[in-house]
């Protein structure tokens, strides 16, 4: 028995065949695989003129499937089996090789995400094998357990997060790439991350741990006042230092098989910062080339900074600090100096206002009060 949906597609018993009697009538035989194969076996031609098939036990899945077929090339979304027969790991691979043009370190961590939580886990599954109950398991198991290759000790929140946005990147360039149709980790449950209490240190605060640190103490007074990241910190040149102004064009970062990597910032901008005077009076920006904040072996190394850092932080009361909460803490004084949101996000390097805004929104005053006396005292001068 054959029905046909149109000539390209169609659904095929192949338990029976029609045979022409004698008397020229057609009836219906049992074929020589009756009972032997399954049943049904759907066909369709896709837009290239490829023809496909693929069988049944039973003919209501068989319709489903033809049904759901001729939807997908109705709606452009059809996608050739052979094209989601290809593995995980030959996209993902694809993928990473278009990331050339990223930051090193971005890679470098892409890299990461891959070897040691994804691809031993999906390496060799092929794309139309892969379903969004299979990602959430996986997803689960890493919050519960751990990788692949380190079970037994679940992975923070931010860390499965990263797993689930990598994976979920590769997938959408197979979607780009005309192998899959739809992206399966999309709508997964992730962890939620914990809110971690930020600290903002007092001037008087930030003036001690400065005076702590011993000789990184005018590297701890800028990054504390004029809110660098540490990488644009040890990347500061003589060149960079003219009129008060620390003008923020690189960072620095290491890299995993690389070493030290200078680049551009974060955001790929170059931005001005203004130095507090009884901060400038003491720099000393040196020759055009030469770093401000040396390390021992040509760059500054966190670990480095960190050996005078922690002990300070610990000595005036303040243990567990990292030096990333001296740019919150710049922000936090800036603001309390009267700066508004715009020049807070200029300050730090953010991309946008709203960046800014999620994270310091709560240090601005929200006293309508005074917005209102603010307002009469100006219509009144009117």
């Amino acid at each position: 028995m054959e029905i046909t949906r149109n000539p390209r597609a169609g659904i095929d018993d192949r338990w029976h065949k029609q045979v022409k009697g004698p008397d020229g009538t057609m009836r219906k035989e049992r074929s020589a695989t009756y009972g032997q194969v399954s049943r049904w076996r759907v066909r369709w031609v896709d837009d290239t003129g490829q023809e496909h098939t693929k069988v049944f036990k039973l003919k209501d899945a068989a319709q489903a499937h033809l049904d759901q077929v001729t939807a997908d090339v109705v709606k452009g979304e059809y996608v050739s089996p052979r094209s989601s027969a290809v593995t995980f790991g030959v996209v993902a691979g694809e993928w990473l090789e278009g990331k050339g043009a990223r930051k090193p370190k971005t890679v470098a961590g892409y890299e990461s995400l891959l070897d040691n939580l994804i691809l031993p886990k999906w390496r060799d599954t092929k794309l139309k094998e892969i379903t969004h109950a299979g990602i959430q398991r996986w997803i689960t198991g890493l919050s519960a357990n751990g990788s692949v290759r380190r079970e037994g000790k679940g992975l923070s929140a931010s860390r499965v997060t990263q797993a689930h946005q990598c994976m979920s990147a590769v997938l959408k360039y197979a979607i780009r790439t005309d192998r899959l149709s739809k992206n399966v980790a999309t709508g997964i449950d992730l962890p939620r991350k914990g809110l971690k209490e930020r600290r903002y240190l007092t001037h008087a605060q930030l003036q001690e741990l400065a005076d702590h640190c011993g000789s990184h103490r005018l590297m701890t007074l800028v990054l504390g006042y004029c809110g660098l990241r540490f990488g644009e910190a040890i990347a500061l040149r003589g060149r960079d230092m003219k009129n008060q102004t620390i003008t923020v064009r690189a960072s620095v970062t290491k890299v995993a098989g690389k070493g030290f990597v200078e680049d551009t910032t974060k955001t790929h901008r170059t931005r001005w910062v203004p130095v507090p005077e009884f901060i400038w009076r003491e720099l000393e920006p040196g020759k055009p080339d030469q770093l401000v904040f040396p390390g021992r072996d040509g760059f500054l190394t966190s670990f480095e900074y960190r050996q005078a850092f922690d002990p300070a932080a610990k000595a005036i009361g303040l243990p567990g600090l990292v030096p990333h909460e001296l740019r919150h803490t710049c922000a936090s004084l800036a603001i309390a100096a009267g700066a508004n949101i715009l020049a807070v996000q200029r300050l730090l390097g953010h991309e946008t206002a709203s960046m800014t805004l999620d994270l310091y929104g709560h240090l601005f005053s929200d006293d309508l009060t005074n917005v209102a006396n603010a307002l009469n005292k100006a219509a009144l001068a009117a």
